[in-house]
């Protein structure tokens, strides 16, 4: 058995670049900047943030859905899986990249900074005007996930 599952809470890096493929397909992609908290250590050493940037992919729904909301500077919350790929550059240089392929994105922070509230069923997404501004965690998923046990 094994897992690649990731899930990350981060803040957007730039607006994302949404490309149509063949038949219509979106798919965006943008850098996610994650920063763990410095720290003092007992012996007043100081310990500056850490901050890691990852590369998210969004196909579909989700890709569209980050067109529409996605801003530079917004924070959401990522969840998907790793995977690597190669490919050669202009000098023929193999290069690798490690992406996020995301299967869930969920829009953080307070109302008032999102332009609106996504819904999502399979088949199609509405957004509804906010009305006040208490913190909202709206979740986007590309599964349905109604059948579930609990």
């Amino acid at each position: 058995m094994s897992v690649n599952k990731v899930i990350l809470i981060g803040n957007v890096g730039k607006d994302p670049d949404v490309r149509y493929l063949e038949k219509n397909v979106a798919v965006a992609n943008f850098p996610l900047a994650t920063t763990e908290k410095g720290y003092t250590m007992a012996n007043g050493t100081q310990v500056p943030d850490k901050t890691e940037w990852h590369n998210i992919v969004l196909w579909r729904n989700l890709a569209e859905i980050a067109e529409k909301y996605v801003r530079k500077g917004s924070q959401i919350f990522i969840e998907g899986k790793i995977k690597t790929r190669s490919y050669e550059d202009k000098t023929g240089t193999k290069r690798y990249i490690t992406e996020i392929y995301a299967e869930n994105i969920q829009l953080l922070g307070k109302r008032e900074q999102q332009s609106g509230e996504i819904q999502t069923t399979p088949n199609s997404v509405t957004a509804t005007p906010i009305v006040n501004a208490e913190p909202a965690a709206t979740n986007i998923s590309e599964e349905n996930n109604d059948d579930l046990p609990f």
